[in-house]
C-alpha cells in the first residue's frame, strides 16, 4: 500500500480506526462509540474518554468532506449519518447529557459538532438537526460561563475552577470565532499571549494556575496548544493574526520537530496521543488560507505532509487494519495494545494532508 494517493491513505487509516475501535453502546441498535484501546478489555462502554470522542465525531467528518472532494455524496452521507449517532451516543453514555466537568472536553464536541452541521449543509441539509443545535446551544453556553476576569481573563480548565490554560482557552476562542463572536475570541488570545506566550521559544506555554492563593505558571509546552492558537488566528484572519500565526508556524518548524525529516514531535500515549494530531490538523488549515503568506502556507504544508509520511510509513498491515506508530519518527510500528488516541492522531493527520493534496 506505498504507493496510494494522499487519500486512499487517509481512506485506509479510516477503514482501520472504524474496524478496530468503533461499535454499538451495549450492543443498542443505532448506536456508535469508539473502544479506547484494542483489544478491547471491556465492552465499548466500560471505559469512558469523552474528548476521545469528540476527536474521532471530527474525524469522521475529515472523511465526509474528504467523500464530497472526490463528489461521492453518498459515501458522505453516509459519514454525515454516522456521526450524528456518534453525537447521540456521546450524550447518552455521558448520562444523558452532553456537558461535563472539563471546559475544554466540551470545546472539542462543540467544535466538531460545528464541522458535522457544515458538512451536513454541504450536502443540502437546510438546517441542522434537532441533537446539533441542542449540542451547540447548550455547550457554548458552558462555555461562555467558564470565560471570566479571574487571572485576568481565559478560559477555566474545569469546574474546579482554579486553573486556566490553553488547552481550555484556545479551542474555546476558536469556537467563538467560528460562531461569530470576534470580539470574544480576540479578547482570548490577547490574555493567552499576554499571560502563556513564551517570546524566547516563540511557543505557548500550558496555564496558570492557583495554588495556596498564589498564581503559577505552568510552563510545559505541548504540540496542541500551538495548534488551537493557530486554528484561532487563521480563522480570525486579520493581520495581526497572521502575522502572529506566521511567526508560529516558524516557531513550530524549529522547535517542535525531529529527525531528518523534520517530522513534529509526539507526546506518548493516552492524552498525549492526541495532541500532534491537533496540531497537525490547524497547521493544514492555515496553509489552505488564501490569505497567508507563501512561505508560510509552505511551511505549514510540509510540516503536515511530513508527519503524515511518518505515519503512514512506520504502519504495520494486517487483515484487521493498518497500526500506526506513536510518533511519526518510530523506527517501531505499533504492537501489542493499542490507544485509540494514538490511532486517532494518525488519521487525523493523514486526513490533513489528503485535504492539502
Amino acid at each position: 500500500m506505498g504507493d496510494l494517493d494522499l487519500d486512499a491513505r487517509a481512506a485506509a487509516a479510516e477503514r482501520s480506526v472504524t474496524a478496530l475501535f468503533g461499535g454499538r453502546l451495549l450492543g443498542l441498535p443505532g448506536t456508535h462509540l469508539a473502544r479506547v484501546e484494542h483489544p478491547a478489555r471491556g465492552r465499548t462502554d466500560v471505559h469512558w474518554n469523552y474528548w476521545w470522542q469528540a476527536h474521532y465525531l471530527d474525524c469522521v467528518v475529515d472523511a465526509g468532506l474528504r467523500a464530497l472532494r472526490r463528489g461521492n455524496t453518498e459515501d458522505a452521507a453516509e459519514r454525515g449519518r454516522r456521526g450524528e449517532r456518534l453525537l447521540a451516543t456521546i450524550r447518552l453514555r455521558n448520562v444523558g447529557r452532553f456537558p461535563n466537568a472539563f471546559y475544554d472536553d466540551m470545546a472539542w464536541l462543540v467544535l466538531a459538532a460545528g464541522r458535522l452541521a457544515l458538512l451536513q449543509a454541504s450536502l443540502g441539509r437546510a438546517r441542522p438537526g434537532r441533537r446539533l443545535r441542542a449540542s451547540e446551544r447548550v455547550l457554548t453556553a458552558q462555555l461562555r460561563s467558564a470565560v471570566t476576569d479571574d487571572l485576568g481573563g481565559g478560559v477555566f480548565w474545569s469546574t474546579h475552577r482554579d486553573f486556566k490554560n490553553v488547552p481550555a482557552s484556545g479551542p474555546v476562542a476558536l469556537h467563538l470565532a467560528r460562531i461569530g463572536d470576534l470580539d470574544a475570541a480576540r479578547s482570548l488570545v490577547g490574555w493567552m499571549y499576554a499571560r502563556l506566550f513564551d517570546p524566547q521559544s516563540g511557543l505557548f506555554l500550558d496555564g496558570v494556575r492557583v495554588v495556596d492563593a498564589q498564581e503559577v505558571v505552568i510552563r510545559d509546552v505541548y504540540t496542541y496548544n500551538q495548534g488551537t492558537v493557530l486554528g484561532v488566528l487563521t480563522t480570525l484572519a486579520d493581520e495581526e493574526s497572521r502575522h502572529r500565526a506566521a511567526a508560529l508556524v516558524d516557531a513550530v518548524d524549529r522547535r517542535l520537530t525531529t529527525g531528518t525529516r523534520r517530522v513534529l514531535v509526539t507526546h506518548g500515549g493516552h492524552d498525549g496521543g492526541l495532541f500532534t494530531g491537533i496540531l497537525a490538523r490547524y497547521l493544514a488549515l492555515t496553509a489552505a488560507d488564501p490569505g497567508v503568506d507563501a512561505a508560510t502556507a509552505a511551511t505549514a504544508g510540509r510540516l503536515v505532509a511530513a508527519t503524515a509520511d511518518g505515519f503512514w510509513s512506520g504502519r504495520a498491515d494486517s487483515s484487521a487494519g493498518s497500526r500506526f506508530p506513536v510518533g511519526a519518527n518510530d523506527a517501531a510500528t505499533a504492537e501489542g495494545r493499542l490507544e485509540l488516541s494514538t490511532q486517532l492522531q494518525a488519521w487525523m493527520t493523514l486526513e490533513a494532508a489528503a485535504a492539502l493534496g
